[in-house]
């Protein structure tokens, strides 16, 4: 499953490559209105006070059907605001939350985060098989 990260600060942008996933995208500015036709997972960090970034938005205005799960960064300083951009996406577009975790993440962390990619990526084709045998 494609994976599409923002990065404002360069924290999501390493825990991608610390997960070692080939089929990664990184959202920015300039391709914040592209077309996504196939399911993904987003990774966010938060902004302000637990808002979503106006990019990662502007991208979900126009992809939110794909949407299969989200993931996000955070620092733990901000309490109940830590990683809260992926709480509200999360809750918007009904889809689950895999997990949060803080900066950049660490080995164990990214090593579970791939984990629950492929068992996402595997349960999104199984969904698929069966949709296609009921007709």
């Amino acid at each position: 499953m494609k994976i599409i990260y923002y990065s404002l600060t360069g924290n999501v942008r390493r825990f991608i490559q610390r997960a070692e996933l080939s089929n990664t995208m990184a959202l920015t500015e300039v391709n914040k209105t592209q077309e996504v036709q196939e399911p993904f997972i987003l990774v966010t960090g938060t902004i302000g006070f637990g808002q979503i970034p106006d990019t990662v938005q502007d991208f979900l205005d126009i992809n939110h059907p794909y949407l299969r799960a989200v993931a996000g960064s955070g620092n733990r300083n901000w309490g109940q605001n830590f990683a809260k951009a992926s709480e509200e996406i999360a809750n918007k577009y009904q889809v689950p939350l895999l997990m949060k975790f803080e900066l950049h993440g660490n080995q164990d962390i990214a090593n579970e985060f791939r984990e629950k990619v492929v068992t996402l990526d595997e349960d999104d084709k199984q969904t698929e098989a069966k949709s296609y045998r009921i007709k």
